[in-house]
């Protein structure tokens, strides 16, 4: 599709990430209006789990069905009849540094249940069950390119299906010896329904590849450069920020190794 673009429209948008815990809260800091709501992020707890199941999920899965529900709330959206694309570039690495621990000491002490939750796709599989869902479901991982990753197969999912999409992008916080080789230092989650026809209030979104431009970001507001660069999911601050302020905008953002598959998103209201 090289040159050709694709549109769409974002009808819903969910987001879980520090002083951020909504989209709601979020649109006056990403607009540069207002202050965080605290460093802090508060352990989501999605309605769509019954408190045992929330209690035994891992952030990973929190995170991700929250920012889902919300998504899917604002667009109006039943979440059983979305096709969903769930990206994360590393997974639950709390869960990832808690396996490697428990083998290298005892293996045979190795939890059952968080080995299940150890999967790339465990929060695809907590969202189709907790919501009934039929529809296609993917799990995406390509490294600082998962945003970028995620977003394409989503839009390339809803424009063959003719139908909305959801997308959810997270990342979770590195824990134990890991910090030391993966980049990813703060919880961060958003969600997009994506639609390939045009939406009343939706906000419109050509794609094409570029693979020979240069993936630049958006202007973003100064409190907000350290919590870009704390986590994978958070590539995708420039278009939430360019979302809040309402105001046509110009992304490029990566989708796979440097030089490969850039989009460029053109944004219009």
């Amino acid at each position: 599709m090289n040159g050709k673009a694709l549109e769409f429209t974002i009808e819903g948008i969910g987001l879980c990430a520090p002083g951020m815990p909504d989209w709601a809260s979020a649109r006056e800091p990403l607009r540069g209006e207002g202050a965080l709501a605290g460093a802090e992020l508060q352990r989501p707890a999605p309605s769509l789990l019954a408190p045992n199941e929330r209690r035994r999920a891992p952030d990973s899965v929190l995170l991700a069905l929250a920012v889902a529900e919300q998504a899917c709330a604002m667009a109006g959206r039943d979440p059983r009849e979305l096709p969903n694309v769930f990206a994360s570039a590393y997974g639950d690495l709390a869960i990832n540094d808690y396996l490697c621990a428990e083998l290298a000491r005892a293996p045979l002490d190795l939890s059952p249940t968080k080995f299940h939750n150890s999967v790339h796709n465990a929060p695809a599989g907590y969202w189709t069950m907790a919501t009934g869902c039929m529809a296609s479901s993917s799990a995406v991982s390509a490294g600082a390119a998962t945003f970028g990753a995620g977003l394409l197969e989503a839009v390339l999912i809803a424009n063959r299906d003719a139908a909305p999409t959801l997308l959810v992008v997270f990342d979770t916080t590195t824990n134990g010896p890991l910090r030391e080789v993966v980049h990813s230092q703060a919880a961060f989650a958003m969600a997009l329904v994506i639609s390939p026809k045009a939406s009343p209030g939706g906000y419109v979104v050509r794609l094409r590849l570029d693979p020979d431009a240069t993936p630049g970001l958006a202007p973003l507001p100064e409190s907000l450069h350290d919590l870009q660069a704390t986590s994978p999911a958070a590539a995708s601050l420039p278009l939430l920020a360019a979302l809040a302020r309402r105001e046509p905008a110009s992304i490029t953002v990566a989708a796979g190794p440097p030089g490969t598959c850039n989009l460029h998103l053109e944004i219009s209201f």
